[in-house]
């Protein structure tokens, strides 16, 4: 509700400013000569976008905390069409190497980019915000555009909402649950287990559900398929290992096991589950059998693009849409070599996963910084970006150009369908506000090779909104906590994964969670279950 009360009208606002003003005028100058607004005190149209107030060229710097991310601002026509339109030019910077080592180095400087984009919980949102190196959102827009408030979605901004009533950031591809009722039905999520077709077809098309199956169907390919193009074949990909795990071994993998995130209105300690622990060890035992390559635990996001590309991997456990850009180079050289999802890991009962949908948190989280260099052009173009206007011009472009009304609907042109990389718009690739609800508005029918991907997500997507952002961030005792015993698990999982029995399996499991108890392990979880009850409290309102 601290939020909602910062919802004021712009024209209550501007009375107010004025009100303020000329009360300072009078009691404080005895002159008759009207005073000249400050630029914070010029009246701004709560119902027309600001930003069609001054389109004269700017260029913002515009971190994007993710070192995968390759494509520059204007190298396409819709991004040129966009600051033709709006005059705002975008330098999009990237961390070279580690991206926890480059946020770290940039709040440490004290000196930030105009625009930041990084996760959602990433432990340094919190660090920018009680650094004060970012600005509150609702502030900046009741100071010069409060249009802000009529293209956002208030229970998103409530979301992010800080103790002190101010929201900083806006998600990206979050979906408030009022998204998901209108949605669900068309709702899918990135979440699967793919394996090469033409493969996987060769080998009579093995059921992977089970620890057996899944080795078996492993050895039968690197015994079918020992090289791809004269390089040795991969036989599972993952996502990448990082100081504090890998994504597919933890929460991806509970999710296709079914684990419960909540037993009983209490968090479940999914890492413990018996289920997943057996799990952990059929990996082991993969490796044990010389079924991992050391190439999946050294790897980074380039190198593994490379090598999707290739085709290299006979089974991944992956996110789609983050190969998207190499499956469909893949189909165009040869539809029957790209990746399909299947039925992979599943639990004992062999019950449907339960994948991760949109969720209210989404996934990246973008701020403006205290060294913005013009606030009010910011909050405009943020605020465009958000609006329908500006969704629907990232995902159709420019009109006779890149998209047109056809059939009484607004819809890309078919050429620019078939040259598109992806399947849902023209610049889904600045991805930092897209809003997936509305571009589902425009989006053409999915190409072949990503339905064989997607399709199989349906009816398997769940809302999790309740469980984001349960981690504590920041410098307080149970962020510095958190953030330790994360660093611990990221030591202690790939150790589990090459240990070489199950009995050393368990002593690295077991020292781990030792650790994690003498860390504060039960801080941390109470924490997460209040933070857990308040957003049921949140999505319930």
């Amino acid at each position: 509700m601290a939020v909602m009360r910062k919802f004021i009208t712009a024209v209550t606002l501007i009375s107010l400013l004025l009100t303020a003003a000329g009360c300072a005028s009078n009691g404080g100058n005895k002159s008759s000569e009207t005073p000249k607004p400050s630029a914070e005190q010029t009246a701004v149209n709560p119902d027309a976008p600001g930003w069609k107030g001054n389109t004269e060229p700017i260029t913002f710097d515009w971190y994007l905390n993710y070192s995968w991310f390759q494509k520059k601002w204007g190298s396409d026509p819709t991004s040129q069409y966009i600051t033709k339109k709006t005059g705002v030019n975008l330098n999009l910077i990237v961390p070279a190497g580690n991206e926890n080592e480059k946020i770290n180095t940039m709040i440490a400087s004290g000196k930030m980019p105009d625009f930041i984009t990084l996760d959602a919980n990433d432990d340094a949102v919190k660090r920018l915000i009680e650094g004060k190196m970012v600005l509150p959102l609702n502030e900046l827009a009741d100071q010069y555009d409060p249009y802000f408030y009529k293209v956002i979605d208030p229970s998103k901004a409530s979301w992010f909402a800080e103790p002190d009533g101010n929201f900083y950031g806006y998600p990206n591809n979050s979906s408030s649950p009022r998204d998901y009722e209108a949605n669900e039905t068309m709702f899918t999520s990135t979440q699967t287990f793919m394996v090469r077709k033409d493969m996987y077809e060769a080998l009579g098309k093995p059921d992977m559900r089970t620890p057996e199956g899944f080795i078996n169907a492993l050895k039968l390919a690197k015994e079918k398929f020992p090289e791809v193009d004269g390089q040795p074949l991969i036989p599972l990909g993952l996502h990448e290992f990082t100081d504090t795990g890998n994504y597919a071994l933890e929460n991806y993998l509970q999710n296709f096991l079914a684990i419960p995130q909540e037993v009983d209105g209490k968090l479940n300690d999914r890492t413990t589950d018996p289920e997943y622990i057996s799990w952990l060890k059929t990996f082991r035992q993969i490796n044990s059998e010389g079924l991992l390559s050391k190439d999946i635990f050294i790897d980074k996001r380039p190198q593994m693009e490379e090598k999707i590309a290739q085709g290299r991997y006979f089974a991944m456990l992956f996110q789609w849409k983050d190969m998207s850009s190499q499956q469909n180079i893949v189909y165009q050289k040869d539809p029957n070599r790209i990746y399909m999802s299947i039925d992979g890991p599943s639990n004992s009962k062999l019950e449907d996963p339960t994948l991760s949908g949109p969720e209210i948190g989404g996934w990246g989280l973008t701020l403006i910084s205290k060294d913005v260099k013009d606030k009010k052009r910011a909050i405009e173009f943020l605020t465009y970006m958000i609006s329908e206007e500006g969704q629907k011009d990232f995902a159709l472009g420019e009109k006779g150009v890149t998209y047109d009304t056809i059939d009484g609907k607004d819809q890309l042109y078919q050429k620019v369908i078939d040259e598109t990389e992806f399947d849902y718009g023209t610049q889904y690739s600045y991805f930092m506000l897209t809003d997936y609800s509305m571009w589902l508005r425009w989006a053409p029918a999915t190409k072949e090779q990503y339905t064989i991907l997607e399709d199989w997500t349906r009816g398997k997507t769940h809302n999790f909104s309740a469980f984001s952002n349960l981690n504590p961030q920041g410098t307080t005792e149970e962020g510095i906590i958190s953030q330790k015993i994360r660093q611990q698990w990221g030591k202690a999982l790939p150790k589990m994964i090459l240990s070489k029995s199950d009995e050393d399996f368990d002593v690295i499991f077991n020292d781990f969670l030792q650790d994690r108890e003498k860390l504060g392990f039960d801080k941390v979880v109470a924490y997460q279950q209040k933070k857990y009850e308040e957003n049921v409290a949140k999505l319930t309102k």
